[in-house]
């Protein structure tokens, strides 16, 4: 199995023939200005049987990009609440998942699991299996208390796909502001890493979007990641095209 970096959330996994991307972004939200770290159209990485969304947001689902790259009957598997979603941004061949539903494709298992969304709309989770090895992504998620169950049903990982930047929004909808974050901070992925199981962490949903005080990214998330992984597993620090073989 193959894990390569796309920009922001994305990923690109393949394993023999056959390849699925998750949450791939190109068009990029224009309410945060312009991307911290390059873009590039989808085809640049490559072709994919099928695309995993984690959720709707729009730096995690591109339909006009996933259209562009792969043709509007890609198989698109995303949370069912967001199906209608898919449909009516041009997408013939979109399939609804709940947690626990299971997706072949492929080589692969696809698996929705349990995430946590942290404005609190619908978001799953993905593990990507191929018989030899085992991936999780995150999606944007925050902390929460079904890490063990994830770990439990399908543990442990050869990677997991976390989002570290920790994230503060001061949206006008959002008010009062709470001050807290809506995703994982760098020791909480260490800390999801760990019990999940995980050999390595690949940091994902970083340094494209920092506009405070609208979208702020947490400090010195690198140092800090490095810091808290330190003795308890790897980290792939992957710029997007780069990729590793689990």
């Amino acid at each position: 199995m193959n894990v390569q970096k796309l920009p922001w959330a994305g990923i690109r996994v393949t394993s023999g023939t056959s390849a699925v991307v998750i949450d791939p972004l190109y068009n990029f939200p224009t309410k945060y200005g312009s991307s911290n770290e390059p873009l590039f159209p989808l085809r640049a990485f490559g072709p994919a049987n099928a695309v995993l969304i984690t959720h709707e947001h729009g730096d995690h689902f591109d339909p006009a990009a996933i259209i562009d790259a792969y043709g509007p009957n890609v198989p698109v598997f995303l949370p069912a609440e967001s199906v209608a979603v898919a449909l009516a941004a041009g997408l013939t061949n979109a399939t609804g998942a709940s947690v626990g539903e299971a997706f072949r494709i492929g080589a692969f298992t696809a698996t929705a699991t349990y995430s946590v969304d942290g404005v609190g709309d619908c978001q799953v989770a993905w593990v990507v299996d191929d018989g030899e090895r085992r991936l999780f992504h995150g999606g944007d998620t925050l902390w929460h208390g079904y890490w063990w169950k994830i770990a439990k049903a399908f543990g442990p990982f050869d990677a997991v796909c976390l989002p570290v930047n920790g994230a503060i929004l001061e949206r006008p909808d959002m008010t009062p502001f709470s001050g807290m974050p809506i995703t994982l901070i760098p020791e909480q992925a260490v800390a999801a890493a760990v019990v999940l199981g995980a050999k390595r962490l690949v940091p994902i949903h970083h340094t494209a979007i920092h506009k405070p005080p609208l979208y702020r990214q947490t400090d010195d998330w690198q140092g800090r990641l490095r810091s808290s992984a330190d003795g308890k597993m790897e980290v792939a620090l992957l710029a997007s095209k780069e990729s590793i073989t689990l």
